[in-house]
């Protein structure tokens, strides 16, 4: 097998300022993206169109998630507020309120029906998306929320902030069922195997680690990048993760062991990127660009 690299299949323009978030739907064809520029675009990543611009928002857009049928999408703002979007009439649905400083993180729940959010106020909280109700607060880390991802069985979710922690949590009891001291530096992302077991976390010290959630032991450390790294994301067969970094790369890594399959350098730092199939990512910039990256044999 020969060597793999990173090649940009296309590159979107749209966004004024740096894209800050982005979600993949779940067919694979369309990439939702928050900005500085305080939009929320959705594009089609075959031909490069933008399909809908959702309109509202007043302020910059740091957090970008949309539900497993694709038809609802949250965004957070730094604004402290939470909006729920249709993601084919554009229309906003609610306006969640409660956070008391920058929500930087959210995910909806498999059911599509509740939504975890996290803010630069410490805390996580669980809404009912449909009467935009708080149903637990969670509290637990010293700093900043960066990340959240919920596991698949829709009762777990594992959170990483500027503490360096990362947290497993309890969402029936609102309670922490276990602490990794992650890193020396902030949080900045994680992601979750498909089956729950594994868990990866990028940092502001340049690395990721990989993570046994059963028994909490660090499995390999991945150490290539020469900045903060942003992003992180694990394919859908569990067999590789991706990795956005301030040094304006995009690289992608062979689990459990962390070798690095392949790199794509871009004119920017990369903010966020996730998975749209197993050899194309799709990654957004400082600049404003949206990356279609696909991995090739040489």
């Amino acid at each position: 097998m020969g060597s793999r690299y990173g090649q940009a299949v296309r590159v979107l323009e749209g966004h004024t300022r740096r894209v800050n978030a982005l979600a993949v739907l779940a067919d694979g064809r369309r990439v939702l993206c928050g900005a500085n520029d305080n939009s929320l675009q959705l594009w089609d990543l075959a031909t490069g169109e933008t399909l809908r611009t959702l309109y509202g928002h007043t302020n910059p857009v740091w957090a970008v998630a949309v539900s497993a049928d694709g038809s609802r999408a949250l965004s957070g703002l730094s604004d402290n507020t939470v909006r729920l979007w249709d993601v084919a009439s554009g229309d906003n649905l609610r306006t969640l309120v409660g956070h008391a400083d920058r929500v930087s993180t959210v995910a909806v729940l498999a059911n599509g029906s509740r939504a975890l959010s996290g803010s630069w106020d410490n805390t996580l909280r669980l809404w009912d998306l449909a009467t935009g109700e708080t149903l637990k607060t969670l509290s637990g880390h010293a700093g900043p929320l960066r990340a959240v991802v919920v596991l698949a069985d829709g009762d777990h979710a594992l959170s990483g902030a500027y503490d360096g922690e990362l947290r497993l949590w309890d969402l029936v009891t609102g309670e922490t069922l276990s602490t990794f001291a992650a890193h020396t530096q902030p949080v900045m992302a994680t992601a979750v195997s498909r089956d729950g077991g594994r868990a990866i976390s990028a940092a502001a010290d340049n690395t990721l680690r990989l993570w046994d959630l059963v028994t909490g032991e660090t499995l390999s450390t991945f150490a290539a990048h020469t900045q903060p790294v942003m992003a992180t994301a694990v394919s859908r067969d569990g067999g590789r993760a991706i990795s956005a970094a301030a040094d304006n790369t995009l690289r992608l890594w062979g689990l459990p062991a962390g070798d690095c399959l392949a790199v794509y350098t871009a004119d920017a730092p990369i903010n966020c990127a996730a998975f749209a199939r197993d050899d194309l990512i799709v990654a957004g910039s400082a600049d404003g660009r949206i990356h279609i990256v696909e991995i090739r044999e040489s």
